[in-house]
Order: structure tokens, then sequence, then C-alpha cells
């Protein structure tokens, strides 16, 4: 099926290189022929015509997705185009002092993207987030000590639904949702918010401005450091307009929001074969706990910090049990 798909498009003798993978059933290949390049995507569990159609509306808006050179929506195929190697996180880690700029320039693609109306996207909803926690009941206490605690995980839900109705409740943009270093390419020869790559959008919704910073802040793949937090939050605040003091318990709120659903979700990737995801908890619980000691959040920190361990060794050693590798 792919040497049909490539041979129809002309990239029938093209070397192939796999690529890094990542939380999905999705996978990809570089593909290199004379002097060009271009991505294969293979997704047949899942919609790549929806990755092409929200590609196509950033690009639109003047942003840096990939370029949809072919598609075969049937058989799960794309043909991308190949933004490089540039990753956030490669280029910090080779070199930390780039770290700023760069979150600089991510935020400057939020800024430009915000300004535009989003596409017809289901809405993050207060109520459609909260519910997104029962993950951390459901996949990753009930792993952790062996119980889900339902009250906790009710009254967690309520509370969490509250705290997005008080502090986050918009659902006016349009957010990407994995937007963090490993999928953002630094492309300085592009101009603007151009300049930022874009690679993971296929989940987007409609949503709440602070939930893509949040995202990208509170990497569970990295550590941010304080100074660029800081400089990024200030430099969003004062190029939106927006006031600060209510934007900063918004980020509170959605970072917690986030980081609970995560937890669950490693949880489950573990048990479903895939465990190195394991290994970030740690960080994961340290954004969660930050986040948490925010005044927006005390009702949420009373009914967690009860029930929910946190992911020291043995709990992190429980997890990896699930794991039918194992």
């Amino acid at each position: 099926m792919i040497d049909a798909f490539l041979a129809s498009v002309g990239w029938a003798d093209a070397l192939i290189s796999p690529l890094a993978g990542d939380a999905s059933a999705r996978a990809y290949s570089r593909l290199q022929r004379g002097g060009t390049s271009a991505i294969l995507m293979q997704d047949p569990t899942g919609d790549v015509g929806r990755f092409a159609w929200l590609s196509r509306h950033l690009t639109d808006l003047g942003l840096s997705a990939p370029q949809i050179l072919a598609e075969d929506f049937a058989a799960g195929l794309l043909l991308i185009e190949d933004l490089g190697d540039g990753l956030f996180a490669r280029l910090t880690a080779v070199d930390p002092a780039r770290e700023t700029p760069l979150y600089l320039a991510a935020a400057d693609t939020l800024l430009s993207l915000h300004r535009h109306a989003p596409p017809p996207l289901d809405k993050a909803t207060p109520d459609h987030l909260a519910q997104m926690t029962d993950l951390a009941f459901d996949c990753y206490l009930a792993a952790a000590a062996g119980a889900a605690a339902p009250q906790a995980k009710a009254d967690c839900r309520d509370a969490m639904a509250d705290a997005l109705n008080a502090y986050a409740p918009d659902t006016d943009v349009m957010i990407l949702r994995d937007f963090h270093a490993e999928n953002l390419l630094w492309l300085p020869d592009r101009v603007g918010a151009a300049r930022t790559g874009l690679l993971d959008f296929q989940d987007a919704l409609q949503g709440h401005r602070a939930y893509d910073l949040a995202s990208l802040l509170t990497d569970v793949r990295r550590d941010v450091t304080p100074t660029t937090c800081q400089a990024v939050i200030r430099h969003y605040v004062d190029q939106s307009g927006l006031p600060d003091t209510p934007f900063r318990a918004a980020l509170a709120v959605l970072g917690a929001q986030r980081n609970l659903r995560i937890l669950g979700v490693f949880a489950r990737l573990a048990a479903n074969g895939k465990p190195r995801y394991l290994e970030l908890m740690p960080r994961v619980w340290s954004h969660l706990q930050r986040d948490l000691a925010h005044p927006a959040l005390g009702r949420i920190a009373a009914t967690l910090h009860p029930v929910m361990p946190p992911p020291d060794p043995e709990i992190i050693a429980r997890l990896r049990q699930t794991c039918p590798m194992q």
C-alpha cells in the first residue's frame, strides 16, 4: 500500500529513513530523493484528513504547519513538507542560552494564532476539561494504590469545573494541545510567527488562550527555567493586553488540569505496553504541585492531597508491573 502510494505521487525511488514516533499509533519516515526531502505520515487508525484540514487552516493563517504534498485518507497516508530537525528541545539542549528567545518566538506564534477565530472544532469547555481529570483516578491512582477513590474523583471533577468556570471559561481560540519543545521547530529563514514550525495539532479544540502556554511552560519532557517562564508570560500578557493576575490564575488552573490528566495518560500508556513515559511522572507531579499552590486551586488541592500519592520509585515500579511486556 505504501509502495503504491509513493509510486503514485512520484516518490517511489526515495530513500526512506524512519523517524522517532510519539505516544500515538502514528509513524513517520523521512523520504530523500536527490536534493529534496519530505515526510511520510502513517496513521491507519486515525484521521489523517483532520490533520490535513488543520494544517491547511494554519498555513492559511501564515503559520508554519507542514504543507500537504499528497494524501490517501482511506489508507491513512500523508506526504507532508519536511520542516527539518531544528526542534526547540534539541536546540536548547545544545545551547541553553537559546531557550528564552525560542520560547518568546513560540509565544509570538500563539499570539498570532489567537488573533484569528478558530475553525469549527469541539470545545474544551470547563465541564469537558474537568471530566478529563478522571484519568488520574481511573488509571494512575487505581494502579498505584489499588483503588480509584470514586468520591474524591467526583469531588475533584466538580472542583475543577468550578475553578475552570471561574478562571478559564472561554473557548474563543484554537488550542493545539501538544504545544511543547519536542513539537516545535525553529525555522530561522522565515519571518515573524512563521519562524516556529508546528508538528502536532490533530487533537486541536476550541479553548482558552492560556491552554497552549501552559503546555509550553509545564513541559513534561524538560524543565523550563523560571526566567524563561516569567519572560514568556510577561510577553504574552503585554502583547495581548490581557490583565496579568487573572491570566496567571488561568495558567495555574489549566496547568493543573493538564498535569492531572497526563498522570492518568502515562499510567494508561504503561498498561498498554509503553512504560517509557513513567520516567516523566516526577516532573509532571512537580508541575502539578506548583499549580496546586495557587489560591485558585485550594479546593482541588484539599481534595487531592489526602488520596493522590506522589509517583515515587515504589509507585513507578508498581505502575511498571501493569505493562504486559514486563
